[in-house]
């Protein structure tokens, strides 16, 4: 014990001048008495290291690892062992799931005259790169892409948004039997490739156009961060939007002892893609847009190629050639777990995917790098003694890329254990640049404003000081369809809300568990290609690696906090006013008559009631705080539908869900809203009703606290 007082001793004097603020035990929401609290906060601060996540990005990205690959799973043996050192309970979770790998992926591009005007992908290179050719980079292609031989003419369709398919079909465009050609950002690629598909094309070809993460945006790679001439964005274009997740076992997780009897169809279920899709520069795509005749593009689809875009239809044709090997393969979680000691079964889970279509030094490993840091303060804080309350769980995730596959299949394995799990905090592209951002539900937005007021920022004062300051120009990383955006307003340091397209879906979506996702954002252009790896990161994101330390700071004290607050620190009086605002925008924009909202708003007045008097009362001395706390967590699988979101009932949350049209960007009360845009009357008062009954039973449950 004098050994591990010394400790603790010698990490509070270290960690004195990184948080001054906390000597004086200031008031968090959640603790009765901060005091001890912040003594642990301090000790764990001071133990990420700059120096050691930059070594451990370093190992991670040493070779390309795609999901299933032989050096995939030496990536989960790496991760696994810093668990162990760390004094984690750590287990490999193997999972068994369909993965494509292409065998052959090509196109042929000619003009009108039938001359060739552009083949590929061409190999991504630039004058220097100390990574891009390693023989294990894998070529250009999209995870879940039909397989397939086809020839069409070409239709331009600027983003792929359900927009920019209407706009065609208004100017008359039939798109059966063409290939349709689409740029990167907006929404997320799947989309484009679902709804070309329904509108009647044979194939899709995904570019990365300069105006959106090239040279329009500054100095390409290596003279600067944006994506080169030959820069390919890799990527799923699974409907993720359906269900993620392996896409034969759809709700079922695919344990190595499944029986292959138990697998479906993913074609009959609605998960993947018939048609081909391909990812290209914009080196290869410029002379097909070139060649294109028809007419003009409309306002806003002209990009920053140095000639005008035409919608074409003639002009070009493309030959594509897709043959994808389809296997059930194994992929492996890595789990580590520090048992509570009070709430054992309130799982507090942090989590960050591993696996990169080739290097992926920002996406993910900057993440992983991070959240080893975490741990390796969670192991010092073990040394001195320190036992958290509830159960911390540290997932690295496998497969992310192809669909969240990882992180789905073990959530479907434990999903009555998550019914009790008091959050989920999530990291993936941890740090792309300095500034920081955040996505959260309504009951955590001011949990990770309070946390941020904690951690030192590299640029001075603290995180929260920064993210502050930097609002006024914060977005999210548009290249890749993420953008940041809240749907209700906010009086403070804007927190969005969470849609898709990494490993919260699940948790919150399907599970109902309270969620986050964290991030550090820059100008980052080589998202998904061979660029993304460790020269680039040390030239362009974080030289010093002082914001993997940021986010390691930041990560651990989402769940050191979870893990020890007295009373779980949910917010349901802003979740109220957001769902408010949320339903006065669907009221607004109801044109049909017969859609009735008096019964959705009553309910939400009654929630909002309910959520205020919990608030005034939640660290009222006598309360019972282990039947409060388990109030609280009930309130947030309140919003949770068994039935589903109509034609997709994988997902289940009844206020959050990755638009059908978008992917990654959030729809709120997402059964309402959809059905309203489609014009569905009848569905949109079904779906009134559910929201209804769910705010009803969130209002009771929250009043049986009282």
């Amino acid at each position: 014990m004098t050994l591990q007082r010394t400790v603790g001793a010698a990490l509070l004097l270290a960690s004195a001048a990184l948080v001054p603020a906390l000597a004086q035990s200031p008031s968090v929401f959640g603790y009765i008495d901060f005091t001890q609290q912040s003594r642990i906060d301090s000790e764990f601060l001071a133990v990420p290291d700059a120096k050691l996540a930059g070594q451990e990005l370093k190992t991670l990205t040493a070779k390309p690892h795609l999901a299933s690959s032989k050096e995939d799973h030496e990536t989960a043996e790496y991760v696994a062992q810093k668990f162990k050192a760390a004094g984690l309970d750590t287990e490999i979770v193997p999972y068994r799931v369909l993965l494509n790998q292409p065998r052959k992926v090509s196109f042929e591009a000619r003009d009108d005259s039938g001359a060739v005007i552009s083949t590929g992908p061409t190999r991504e290179h630039v004058s220097s790169d100390p990574f891009q050719d390693d023989p294990r980079v894998v070529m250009p292609f999209n995870g879940s892409s039909g397989s397939g031989d086809v020839t069409g003419e070409v239709v331009y369709a600027n983003y792929g948004r359900l927009e920019d398919f209407d706009e065609l079909a208004a100017q008359h465009i039939d798109l059966h039997g063409k290939i349709v050609l689409v740029r990167y950002g907006a929404n997320f690629r799947g989309v484009k490739v679902y709804i070309a598909e329904q509108r009647g094309a044979i194939g899709v070809l995904i570019y990365s156009d300069p105006q959106d993460d090239g040279y329009f945006q500054g100095d390409a790679y290596p003279n600067g961060p944006w994506r080169p001439e030959t820069g390919v964005q890799r990527g799923s274009v699974q409907y993720l939007f359906k269900y993620p997740g392996d896409p034969q076992t759809p709700g079922v997780a695919s344990t190595p002892d499944l029986p292959d009897s138990a697998r479906l169809d993913p074609l009959k279920t609605g998960n993947q893609p018939s048609i081909i899709s391909i990812p290209i520069s914009y080196h290869d795509a410029s002379p097909i847009l070139q060649a294109l005749k028809g007419p003009s593009v409309p306002k806003g689809w002209q990009g920053a190629l140095p000639f005008s875009y035409h919608i074409g239809g003639t002009g070009a044709s493309v030959h594509l050639i897709s043959d994808q090997d389809y296997q059930v393969r194994t992929i492996w979680d890595v789990i580590g777990k520090i048992k509570g000691t009070q709430a054992p079964d309130n799982w507090v889970v942090i989590g960050n995917h591993r696996d990169a279509w080739v290097y992926g030094a920002v996406d993910p490993n900057s993440g992983t790098a991070a959240m080893l840091e975490a741990v390796h303060g969670f192991g010092a804080l073990l040394k001195t003694g320190w036992k958290p309350k509830r159960t911390i769980v540290v997932a690295s995730w496998d497969a992310e890329e192809e669909g969240l596959i990882g992180s789905t299949e073990w959530t479907e394995q434990y999903e009555k254990t998550l019914e009790h799990a008091v959050g989920y905090f999530n990291v993936d592209v941890a740090v792309a640049g300095s500034e920081f951002g955040a996505e959260a539900v309504p009951s955590l937005k001011q949990f990770i404003r309070e946390v941020t007021k904690e951690v030192p920022s590299p640029k001075g004062g603290t995180v929260y000081e920064q993210w502050k300051l930097a609002a006024a120009g914060e977005a999210r990383d548009s290249n890749t369809g993420h953008i940041t955006h809240a749907n209700a307003p906010s009086e403070d340091v804007t927190v969005g809300d969470l849609g898709s397209g990494s490993d919260f879906t699940p948790f919150l979506q399907h599970v109902g568990v309270p969620s986050t996702d964290i991030g550090s954002h820059g100008s980052y252009g080589v998202y998904h290609s061979v660029f993304d790896n460790y020269a680039w990161y040390v030239q362009n994101a974080d030289p010093s690696f002082v914001y993997l330390q940021e986010m390691a700071r930041v990560l651990g004290l989402e769940a050191l906090h979870m893990a020890d607050t007295d009373v779980l620190p949910y917010d349901y009086v802003t979740y109220g006013k957001e769902i408010s605002s949320y339903l006065d925008t669907a009221k607004h924009k109801a044109t049909a008559k017969g859609i009735d909202f008096a019964s959705a708003e009553a309910a939400v007045a009654r929630f909002s009631k309910a959520a205020e008097a919990v608030r005034s009362r939640q660290l009222a001395p006598g309360s019972d705080l282990s039947r409060l706390n388990a109030t609280l967590r009930e309130t947030e699988s309140d919003f949770i539908s068994q039935a589903g979101l109509p034609n997709r009932p994988w997902y289940k949350h009844t206020i959050y869900a990755p638009g059908e049209y978008t992917g990654y960007a959030a729809v709120v009360i997402p059964g309402v809203n959809e059905a309203l845009d489609a014009k569905n009357a009848a569905v949109a008062t079904q779906q009134l009703a559910v929201l209804t009954q769910a705010l009803n039973h969130a209002a009771q449950t929250l009043e049986s606290a009282q």
